[in-house]
C-alpha cells in the first residue's frame, strides 16, 4: 500500500491483507468503492444494480468475524448474467428486467464463501452476445469499453471495484480487459462451475476474472475454481515465448502492431526466448468453426426468448439465432472435429514454448457505442480451449490502452499466468 492510496484503488491482495490484520475495516473499504461510484457512474454507466446499504451490510458481516479467506473483505463486481439470489439478474435483456433467482450461481457462492463481498451486477450486452449495453469507456466516454462484460472491465478500469467476473464465449474477458487496460484472465475451460450463469454456448462459455494485476486475477479464479495453487505462482526468469504469426496478425491496427515487437523486444533484452512460430494449416478453418459452434449451440440454449419475446430480442441476435437453428446437425459435428484437430495441432508448439503471444484485441478501444469492437484476436483461442491472459503493454495513437494476450495449453493455467506476471513487470519498468 502506497501513502495516499485510496482504499478502492488498493490491489485485492493487499485489501486481504489490511482487513484481515484489523488495519483497515472492509466497510471502509466498500465506502470508498462507493464514493468513486458515486464520482463517476453517471459518465461510466458500469452497473445495472447497485444497493450501498446491502453492500455495507455484507462488510460489516465480514468485520464482525465472518470468514477469512483468500478474498476476504473485497470488493466484487458481477456481470449481469450471472445468478445472485439477494439481487436481479436480467441477462442484458429487458425480458428480464426485476427477475429474482432464488439462488446464486456457483461463483458466486464461491466469492461469498472466501470472504468476498458482492458489490453489484455489472452491465452485459444482451445474454453475453454482441447488442452492446449503456457502458462508456471510462478514460473516454465516447468509445466503447469492449464487450460483452462491458460493465465489469469499466468497473476495474476505473477503480470502481478491485475485481469483477465476466465470461468469455468468443473474447468478452480478454477484449474488454486490453481496451480498458487491465488484466483480463479466461481460465481453461471448465476450470470454473458454471451453474447459475446464463448459458449461450455450452461449448465455449467460460467464467473469467478481471482485476488491475496479474495476481489479483489469478487469486479471483483460484476462488472460483477451488485452485489455491494460484495463490503463489512460481517464477519465470527465462520464459520461452511463441510470437503467433497467424494470418489475421496483418488486420491488427498499426499501434498494436507496433506495441508487440516492442514487447517482444523488451522480453528478450529481460531473458526471454522469444522466436516466431507459424501455426499449423488447421488454424485457417478455426474462426469459422467457432462462428458455427456458437451459433448452433446459441439458437437452443435461447429458444424460449425466441419464440416467447420475439418483439424483445435485438435484430442483430435474433439473426444469429436464426442462423443457429438453420444449421445441419452434420455441418456443427464436422466443427467440433476441426476444433478437436485444431487442439491436437496445438500441443506439439508448446513442447518448445511455455505461452504464445498476440494481441489481445485489434488495437484501441473503436469510438462508438454501436459495437463493442471484434473478437477476432480471441475466439480461436476460447474454441481451443486453454488458458488466456491480457496484460497492458501500452498506449496507442489516440492515448487509449493496448492489451498483449499470452495463451497456454488446457490446464496450464498457473504456467501461463507466472508469464504473465513475469511479462507484467518487465512492460513496467
Amino acid at each position: 500500500m502506497r501513502p495516499g492510496d485510496r482504499l478502492n484503488e488498493l490491489t485485492a491482495g493487499d485489501i486481504v491483507r489490511i482487513t484481515s490484520s484489523g488495519d483497515a475495516t472492509a466497510e471502509a473499504v466498500v465506502r470508498t468503492c462507493l464514493d468513486r461510484i458515486d464520482e463517476r457512474e453517471q459518465a461510466v454507466n458500469a452497473w445495472t444494480h447497485l444497493d450501498a446499504d446491502h453492500a455495507i451490510a455484507q462488510a460489516r458481516v465480514i468485520d464482525a468475524g465472518g470468514t477469512r479467506g483468500a478474498l476476504h473483505g473485497v470488493p466484487v463486481a458481477v456481470k449481469d448474467i450471472i445468478a445472485t439470489a439477494d439481487m436481479p439478474t436480467g441477462y442484458g435483456s429487458p425480458i428480464y428486467a426485476g427477475h429474482r433467482p432464488a439462488w446464486d450461481a456457483a461463483c458466486v457462492a464461491a466469492i461469498r464463501a472466501a470472504g468476498g463481498i458482492i458489490l453489484g451486477k455489472t452491465v452485459t450486452t444482451e445474454f453475453a452476445s454482441s447488442h452492446p449495453g449503456k457502458t462508456a469507456h471510462p478514460q473516454d466516454p465516447a468509445r466503447t469499453p469492449g464487450g460483452s462484460s462491458s460493465g465489469s472491465a469499466a468497473a476495474v478500469a476505473d477503480y470502481m471495484s478491485p475485481l469483477a467476473i465476466g465470461t468469455q464465449t468468443g473474447g468478452s474477458v480478454i477484449r474488454p480487459a486490453s481496451f480498458c487496460g487491465i488484466v483480463g484472465y479466461k481460465p481453461s475451460f471448465g476450470w470454473v462451475n458454471r451453474h447459475g450463469v446464463k448459458p449461450l454456448s455450452e461449448s465455449l462459455d467460460t467464467v473469467g476474472a478481471m482485476g488491475r494485476t496479474v495476481a489479483d486475477a489469478a487469486r479471483l479464479v483460484s476462488v472460483l475454481a477451488g485452485r489455491p495453487a494460484l495463490l503463489d505462482l512460481p517464477g519465470a526468469a527465462r520464459p520461452r515465448i511463441a510470437l503467433w504469426r497467424s494470418d489475421t496478425l496483418g488486420k491488427a491496427e498499426d499501434d498494436m502492431l507496433a506495441c508487440l515487437e516492442d514487447a517482444a523486444s523488451r522480453f528478450s533484452t529481460h531473458g526471454a526466448y522469444v522466436a516466431d512460430v507459424t501455426p499449423p494449416a488447421i488454424f485457417s478453418d478455426l474462426d469459422a468453426a467457432h462462428h458455427e459452434i456458437e451459433f448452433y449451440e446459441m439458437g437452443k440454449s435461447l429458444a424460449f426468448e425466441l419464440i416467447a419475446h420475439p418483439g424483445q430480442i435485438s435484430a442483430a441476435l435474433r439473426s444469429r439465432l436464426e442462423a443457429g437453428q438453420a444449421c445441419p446437425p452434420e455441418l456443427y459435428d464436422e466443427k467440433h472435429r476441426i476444433a478437436a484437430e485444431g487442439r491436437f495441432a496445438l500441443r506439439p508448439v508448446f513442447a518448445d514454448f511455455d505461452v504464445i503471444l498476440t494481441p489481445g484485441a485489434l488495437g484501441e478501444a473503436p469510438l462508438g457505442h454501436g459495437s463493442t469492437g471484434n473478437a477476432l484476436f480471441n475466439r480461436v483461442w476460447t474454441l481451443l480451449y486453454g488458458p488466456a491472459v491480457t496484460v497492458c503493454a501500452g498506449r496507442g495513437r489516440h492515448g487509449m490502452p493496448l492489451g498483449l494476450q499470452f495463451i497456454g495449453l488446457l490446464n496450464d493455467d498457473r504456467r501461463v499466468l507466472a508469464v504473465a506476471q513475469w511479462a507484467e513487470t518487465v512492460l513496467t519498468r
